[in-house]
């Protein structure tokens, strides 16, 4: 859901930068898309970590 917010909150600044077509806009666009894409990036290593540390949770409980 945050992820989501983000996402639209750097296309609401992409809009204002093509607006207004100043560097400072521009830049504020650039790192907001930045930003989104870190936070995907940082989601998608926590879900794969999460799977992860399921698997290993199933086989230690198949061993008991």
């Amino acid at each position: 859901e945050q992820l989501d917010h983000l996402g639209d909150d750097a296309d609401d600044q992409e809009i204002r930068s093509l607006v207004s077509e100043t560097a400072g806009a521009s830049f504020e666009a650039r790192d907001a898309r930045r930003h989104v894409d870190v936070m995907a990036k940082h989601r998608a290593h926590v879900a794969e970590e999460i799977a992860s540390l399921e698997v290993r949770q199933d086989e230690l409980l198949d061993r008991m």
